[in-house]
């Protein structure tokens, strides 16, 4: 199945960590976030990449165009007298697909996937990823729980990663109530998502993904959500940032599923139909 990831918005919150350089670019270790998420798909057999550029694309480009593979591989290197050669010991990218699509820089996610609609011809199922949050999802189990369903649209549920304070006030401010929202009260989008070309049918012009055509799905009961329980991480903030950083640093990376020998993350639950609240 071909991967849609949406790699073209400004990523405010990440200016601290990131400059002037996209979110999916901003690195997790020695490498951007973008590519432990191609590494997860890649890791499941799902190598044909789209990516949906948008702000500072060419920064996105000129990695992949310039990729170093001994960053992340191990080599040898040989010393000849003319200079030195490198012999890669394995490899990252060298059999994957990547479709480089500038789709706007103020565009949606809605507006990004139906400018790559054309990319997707032929795809009656295809996958898409924010970019930004990493998991160890067993993808296959999700693909499966999508297709039993006869879902237009799946996506995964988690827990947020922060506790938050919900505040009912009256129109003059004065405060009513406040309340603590933690992690075990509420599940949010994921950002994985399985989806249908019928997708396209429930989109109009400059709409939201999960705005407007999830909402026709729920009405139809085509919309999917299942719960995972097990890792999961997004990177919105340098805090966050960081937190990833010192998993990697500690060897302790649930989402690296490449380097776990096989070994098989929790399986998801067979959940039932969800709306996007």
């Amino acid at each position: 199945m071909k991967v849609v990831l949406f790699c073209g918005g400004m990523g405010m919150r990440m200016r601290e960590a990131g400059g002037a350089i996209p979110k999916p670019m901003v690195s997790v270790g020695s490498r951007p976030i973008m590519w432990h998420v191609m590494k997860y798909y890649a890791y499941f057999g799902h190598k044909d990449f789209i990516l949906c550029l948008g702000w500072q694309a060419n920064a996105i480009k000129d990695y992949f165009l310039h990729y170093e593979e001994s960053v992340s591989n191990d080599f040898v290197l040989h010393g000849n007298g003319n200079g030195n050669k490198v012999e890669l010991l394995g490899s990252d990218i060298d059999d994957w697909t990547i479709t480089f699509v500038d789709t706007g820089i103020n565009a949606n996610i809605g507006q990004r996937l139906c400018a790559v609609r054309e990319h997707l011809a032929g795809e009656e199922t295809f996958l898409a990823n924010y970019t930004d949050g990493v998991s160890d999802l067993h993808l296959p189990d999700l693909i499966d729980f999508h297709q039993t369903n006869q879902a237009v649209a799946s996506f995964v549920s988690v827990r947020p990663q922060q506790s938050f304070h919900l505040v009912d006030l009256h129109d003059d401010g004065r405060v009513d109530r406040i309340k603590t929202i933690s992690q075990s009260d509420v599940w949010m989008n994921g950002g994985f998502f399985v989806l249908q070309q019928d997708i396209f049918d429930f989109m109009e012009e400059g709409e939201e993904l999960v705005l407007e055509p999830f909402e026709r799905l729920t009405k139809l009961g085509k919309l999917y959500t299942t719960r995972h329980n097990g890792f999961w991480g997004c990177m919105d903030t340098y805090k966050e940032k960081q937190a990833l950083d010192d998993r990697v640093a500690r060897g302790d990376a649930p989402w690296e599923l490449w380097k776990h020998n096989g070994s098989r993350p929790e399986q998801i639950g067979r959940g039932r139909g969800a709306g996007t609240r």
